[in-house]
């Protein structure tokens, strides 16, 4: 079964041999599949990234990339009001952490998603968005996840996914959290007289290469999962690590799961400032006040139809 619009391949400018033979036969598996016609582009620079989003109007487009290379097709794609009047995503797992098409159940070989891209079932997703337009095409988080994220980044190189678990326990082990007041829908889900250590806003259900952050989270939901913990002493720390791990953090006393269509998180005082992790990406500047309104069935992923389902390696 082969695609019957356009297609447009976006894949990332040579980041070493191996990559780029990858690639290569990637592009060429899909070219063939492709009766219509498809383009692939490699742009180098932001003007030519823009330009290439620009021409995805009625055609499906497949991503070649991770987490970040499918959140910055979406934002590009919202900011150019194309997120209705292009076709569907496909994407070709090539990132570290791969979680949005971990919980989609993509393939993460190439060759096997590579498939899928084109000929997938189209499934609607929501995504989040920030009033000055920002969007979340995966999880947002504020504390010490962020502040894990931001470690990770460090040793990521050398390490790869291990760096999140690196990374994570560095930040459990140094952050004391921060007093937050946590709103969802217009219901007070932390007032700010405890200490926070993490608030998570997530459409997909794991991070940091399949740590399951929110097990509830649906893709396919009219509201997002939200998920504040209270855990700020350093063995309710420790223990919340390892919960999370496992994906048993919902279950504990010092953890809030809810769930809704806006969220606002505000710092109780400067020093309290947190710091914004979306879709992996860490920002250098430290937030006192944000807000994410959730738009169900805003963009459309090729996922694995029930006939033939991918389930993604774990240790990949």
């Amino acid at each position: 079964m082969s695609t019957d619009r356009p297609v447009l391949v976006l894949a990332s400018p040579g980041a070493g041999t191996a990559h780029d033979d990858v690639v290569d036969r990637v592009c060429r598996a899909l070219a063939a599949r492709s009766p219509s016609g498809t383009q692939v582009l490699a742009p180098a620079t932001d003007e030519e990234y823009a330009a290439a989003v620009a021409s995805a109007e009625g055609r499906d487009v497949v991503v070649l990339g991770g987490d970040g290379s499918v959140h910055r097709l979406l934002q590009q794609l919202a900011d150019l009001d194309l997120l209705s009047r292009c076709g569907a995503v496909g994407v070709v797992p090539m990132g570290t952490g791969n979680d949005l098409a971990r919980g989609a159940g993509l393939p993460l070989s190439p060759d096997a998603a590579a498939q899928v891209a084109l000929s997938g079932r189209p499934a609607a997703r929501g995504l989040l968005r920030e009033p000055g337009g920002a969007v979340v095409v995966n999880a947002v988080h504020c504390g010490v996840a962020a502040e894990a994220t931001a470690h990770a980044a460090e040793v990521k190189g050398v390490l790869g996914r291990a760096a999140y678990l690196v990374g994570a326990l560095r930040a459990g082990l140094t952050s004391t959290g921060w007093q937050l007041r946590v709103v969802v829908d217009g219901e007070v889900v932390a007032d700010g007289s405890e200490r926070v250590l993490m608030v998570s806003v997530a459409v997909g259900s794991s991070v940091g290469g399949g740590t399951p952050i929110a097990p509830g989270a649906d893709p396919g939901d009219d509201e997002v999962e939200v998920v504040v913990a209270l855990s700020a002493t350093p063995w309710a720390r420790i223990g919340f690590a390892r919960d999370l791990r496992r994906g048993r953090h919902t279950r504990r006393s010092d953890v809030v799961t809810t769930r809704g269509r806006e969220v606002r998180v505000e710092a109780r005082t400067p020093q309290d400032a947190f710091r914004v992790n979306a879709d992996g990406d860490v920002e250098d500047d430290r937030s006192l006040d944000r807000t994410w309104r959730h738009e169900p069935r805003a963009w459309t992923l090729r996922v694995p139809d029930g006939r033939h389902p991918h389930r993604p390696d774990a240790s990949s």
